[in-house]
C-alpha cells in the first residue's frame, strides 16, 4: 500500500503545447492518502484514463511528478510500481484455469506453491470463485472473468495500489451492484489504497469514501458524496451530480442581494460583500431540486411559478416549473401533493449557493473569519 501524490502534474499530447485547452491533464496537486478508497468521476473526454495511465506508469506525465510514500516514480515501470489495473474489459488467459490466472503473479514472484495455493483459495474465497478454480477462463461469464482480473491484483502481498479504470461497463445491470459491494468488502477487509474511475455517480457514491470530480483536466472538487452533494463547489458539480442536478441560473447583483427577471432573491451580508468582490465574474445561483420549497398556500416571501410538467416516478415526482422564464426542476416526495397550475415556492439561505465564473462563493464574507 502507498500514499500517492501527484505534485504539479500536467499532461499534453501536444508537442508544444500553447495554453490550458491544450492539456488533457491541468496542472494538478492532489493526495490520495494510503489505504483510502477513491473515486475518479467525469463524463467521458474529462481526462479520468488519462491520469490513472500516470500513475500507474503506463504513461509518462508531461510535467510535475508521481511520488510513492514521498519517493518519485516518474522512471519507474508498472511493474516496479507494483500497481495493479483492472481494466474496463477484463483481462485473463483464456487457457488457462481461474486458479492458474489467481497464481500467475504469485509464481512469477517465485512464491512458494502452498503459499500460492493458500493466497489463491484466500481470494477465491472474497470473490466467490471457489466453485470455477478448475474450468478454463474461456468458459466463464463477462462478470466472473472480471472478477478473476480483481483476483490477480488482490492476491499479491507487495502491491502499492490497485486502479480499476470502468470495470463494471461490462457487467450486466443487475449484477453491478453485487460487484460494487465486493469491491467495498474487499476494501474494508484489505485496507488497500484503491483509486476507481468512472462515469457513474452512483458507483462512486457506493464505492468510494471520498470522489473527485474531473472536468476539463482538472479536479474541480474532491470530498464525500454529501459533500459533494449538499455543497458543490463548482457548477459542473452540481450540474454532474444528484438526478436531476442543481438548478442553475443566472442572475446579475441587485440591492439586497441578487436577481434575474422580475425575482429578487435576498443575500447574506457575507454573501453581498463576496459579490461585491467578485465584480465583473459571471453570476448564478444553484439550488438542489431536492431543497426548493414547496409551499401549500401563497405567503408574503413566496414566489409565484407556473407548472409546466409532473413526472411521477413512483416514489417521488419530480415538477418542472417556469420561475420568471427560467425552468426549475423540484423533487417532491410520494406523499407531498401535487400543486394544479400555480406552485408557490422560496429557497432555503442554507441551501441556496451562490457561484461566480462558475466556482462556489463561501457563505461568510473574508473579513469573518471564516473560509
Amino acid at each position: 500500500m502507498a500514499e500517492i501524490h501527484l505534485h504539479n502534474l500536467a499532461h499534453s499530447y501536444t508537442r508544444t503545447p500553447a495554453g490550458p485547452e491544450d492539456y488533457a491533464i491541468r496542472e494538478m496537486n492532489h493526495v490520495w492518502e494510503q489505504g483510502g478508497a477513491y473515486a475518479l468521476l467525469g463524463p467521458s473526454g474529462c481526462g479520468k484514463s488519462t491520469l490513472l495511465n500516470i500513475i500507474s506508469g503506463l504513461l509518462s506525465p508531461s510535467e510535475g511528478q508521481v511520488l510513492f510514500d514521498n519517493k518519485v516514480v516518474n522512471q519507474l515501470t508498472p511493474e516496479k510500481r507494483n500497481i495493479a489495473q483492472v481494466f474496463q474489459f477484463p483481462v485473463v488467459y483464456d487457457t488457462m484455469t481461474v486458479f492458474d490466472n489467481l497464481a500467475f503473479p504469485l509464481r512469477n514472484q517465485g512464491m512458494a506453491e502452498a503459499r500460492v495455493h493458500s493466497k489463491v483459495q484466500e481470494i477465491a474465497e472474497v470473490l466467490d470463485l471457489q466453485a470455477l478454480l478448475g474450468k478454463k477462463a474461456r468458459n466463464l461469464s463477462a462478470d466472473e472473468k472480471q472478477k478473476v482480473s480483481m483476483g490477480r491484483g488482490l492476491v499479491r502481498d507487495d502491491v502499492s495500489a490497485i486502479l480499476f479504470d470502468e470495470p463494471l461497463t461490462v457487467i450486466d445491470p443487475h449484477l453491478k451492484w453485487k460487484l460494487r459491494r465486493k469491491l467495498k468488502q474487499i476494501h474494508e477487509q484489505f485496507n488497500i489504497t484503491m483509486v476507481y474511475v468512472t462515469h457513474d455517480q452512483l458507483e462512486a457514491s457506493t464505492f468510494a469514501d471520498k470522489i473527485a470530480v474531473m472536468y476539463g483536466g482538472q479536479i474541480v472538487q474532491f470530498g464525500t458524496p454529501r459533500e459533494l452533494f449538499e455543497r458543490p463547489s463548482h457548477t459542473f458539480v452540481g450540474y454532474f451530480i444528484g438526478s436531476p442536478g442543481m438548478n442553475l441560473i443566472e442572475v446579475s447583483p441587485r440591492p439586497g442581494g441578487v436577481g434575474f427577471a422580475d425575482i429578487d432573491l435576498p443575500l447574506s451580508e457575507g454573501l453581498q460583500q463576496r459579490i461585491a468582490e467578485a465584480a465583473g465574474k459571471s453570476l448564478k445561483v444553484g439550488i438542489r431540486p431536492e431543497f426548493v420549497h414547496v409551499w401549500d398556500e401563497p405567503f408574503d416571501e413566496a414566489m409565484q411559478t407556473t407548472v409546466v410538467h409532473v413526472e411521477d416516478l413512483g416514489t417521488y415526482k419530480i415538477m418542472t416549473l417556469n420561475l420568471g422564464g427560467v425552468p426549475l426542476k423540484v423533487r417532491l416526495a410520494e406523499d407531498k401533493p401535487v400543486p394544479q397550475g400555480t406552485a408557490y415556492i422560496s429557497f432555503p439561505a442554507q441551501w441556496l449557493m451562490v457561484y461566480a465564473d462558475d466556482y462556489l462563493l463561501p457563505m461568510h464574507a473574508s473579513n469573518e473569519g471564516q473560509p
